[in-house]
């Protein structure tokens, strides 16, 4: 596997590729954010030599720390930009989620929630596919407080980029450092998007306890 990637894993630069890919996808969801943490965590538990039947990789190895701490800040920062955007979006914006049904949604089930407690909708849409945009676009159209938001937005990216990092680093350990260990890695952060995205929609009463103030 890192005879391909290696070049990108093992040099610093792959930090500044996952907090750019991290930070872009609440724009741009399709990025693939979580399959460069994952692939840069397998490549730490390899170059440890954490992984069962490790294959050689270059010296220098990302840091299981940095990288949750790098992905968990990217995706802080890319909430709080999503969110500014759209609070200071206007009427064109406020248009344009009119138009969107999972953006009225969205700021239909936010309505109190946050101000009550109710931000572990923020931790599950940051697993659910397009979730954080939708979620961090709403907050921020609904002129939701700032600091009823970013707390629940910490916590989402950081439990977010400790799961990813989680599942590249156990996978190889006991997969190897292959691409079969990175790709049930992936099936598992896409299980993880897939149930998030099943339970708000199956929220009793969601919408109807947080209807806007």
């Amino acid at each position: 596997m890192f005879e391909s990637v290696g070049s990108l894993t093992g040099s610093p630069w792959i930090y500044a590729m996952v907090a750019l890919s991290v930070l872009l996808d609440v724009f741009l969801p399709v990025l693939p954010s979580g399959v460069l943490v994952i692939a840069a965590a397998t490549a730490a538990a390899a170059g440890t030599g954490a992984a069962a039947d490790a294959v050689p990789v270059p010296h220098e190895v990302p840091s299981i720390l940095a990288l949750i701490a790098c992905a968990a800040s990217a995706s802080v920062l890319g909430d709080l930009v999503a969110y500014r955007l759209a609070w200071r979006g206007g009427a064109r914006l406020d248009r344009a989620i009119s138009r969107s049904r999972r953006l009225t949604t969205a700021q239909e089930r936010l309505g109190l929630a946050l101000a009550r407690g109710g931000g572990a909708l923020v931790i599950l849409a940051r697993f659910a596919p397009a979730g954080r945009s939708v979620v961090s676009l709403g907050a921020g159209a609904a002129h939701r407080r700032a600091r009823d938001f970013l707390p629940w937005s910490a916590l989402a990216g950081l439990s977010w980029a400790a799961y990813s990092v989680a599942l590249g680093y156990y996978g190889a350990q006991w997969l190897g450092a292959t691409w079969l260990a990175t790709g049930v890695s992936l099936i598992a952060l896409f299980g993880a998007g897939a149930g998030a995205a099943f339970v708000m929609r199956r929220q009793p009463g969601a919408t109807a306890e947080v209807s806007a103030p």
